[in-house]
């Protein structure tokens, strides 16, 4: 595609309104973040930050979107296999509950999960005796965190998978290939890219999620916030500092997966490049 190259009046307004919608919606936000969590003097931030509690929130926030990235990565995969390359009935049933989180609110999800897995939920007395226990527990985080980020990898995959079609795993089937080669010789090569981008996105939503969580965690201090809610914690007990201190972490991990995410850009794109 070509771009076309414009040097009048249009292009400048464009571009005026571009920086202009940044500026107010990301860079102000993002610098009145650091500005107020270093209003106390950078000794009140680190205490801030590695305070007991803030430690505690950070861990459970990475250790729920491990886990819910490998959960999604395990079904993007199969969803995105299953949809591409066998033809079924219900594919487009299947495909419209994937993408049911995007549509769904998260407190819809949360109260959902409270009713199936809460005291008057039909499951309780099973999980109750088995000693389980989902709702304001960890399980429950994590389950609400699944939920609302499991169309990610899959979407990216989909799409791909499709481009690709059937011809190279049926050539590598016909020479006698398990299944398992075909899938790591084959297919993998060609998704990587799409996989690891789906996985960057799926790990942002992840650490970001607040709606569902908020409903099932039980606010638990240093049990069961993650660091979303423990940065709406301080800030409604009106402790600012810390909170925006928190909030800095959250930016921190923000960027950290943009770069990830332009660095996989660029080398996903110079492989194809490579590849034409």
């Amino acid at each position: 595609m070509k771009i076309r190259k414009n040097n009048g009046l249009l292009k400048w307004v464009l571009i005026i309104i571009s920086f202009i919608f940044l500026a107010v919606f990301l860079i102000l936000p993002l610098i009145y973040i650091v500005v107020s969590a270093l209003r106390e003097g950078f000794s009140a931030y680190i205490a801030s930050i590695t305070d007991e509690y803030a430690v505690k929130a950070t861990l459970l926030t990475l250790q729920v979107t491990v886990i819910a990235v490998i959960v999604n990565t395990i079904f993007g995969i199969a969803a995105a296999w299953c949809l591409t390359k066998f033809a079924f009935k219900g594919k487009k049933v299947i495909s419209t509950f994937i993408d049911l989180p995007v549509t769904v609110s998260p407190i819809i999800a949360g109260l959902i999960y409270v009713l199936t897995f809460g005291r008057q939920g039909p499951i309780y007395s099973i999980l109750d005796g088995w000693g389980i226990q989902i709702i304001f527990a960890v399980p429950g985080i994590v389950l609400a965190t699944i939920f609302v980020t499991f169309p990610f990898i899959s979407r990216e995959l989909i799409p791909v998978l499709t481009a690709q079609g059937t011809d190279e795993e049926e050539a590598a089937a016909l020479m006698g290939a398990t299944t398992l080669r075909i899938f790591t010789k084959v297919t993998l090569p060609h998704i990587k890219w799409a996989l690891l981008y789906g996985a960057v996105l799926c790990t942002a939503r992840a650490m970001g999620e607040f709606g569902a969580v908020s409903v099932l965690s039980g606010h638990l201090r240093g049990k069961t916030n993650t660091l979303p809610l423990y940065i709406e914690l301080l800030y409604q007990g009106y402790d600012f500092t810390g909170a925006f201190a928190a909030s800095s972490l959250l930016v921190i991990m923000a960027v950290i997966i943009l770069i990830l995410r332009l660095i996989l850009e660029k080398r996903g794109k110079k492989e194809l490049d490579i590849c034409k």
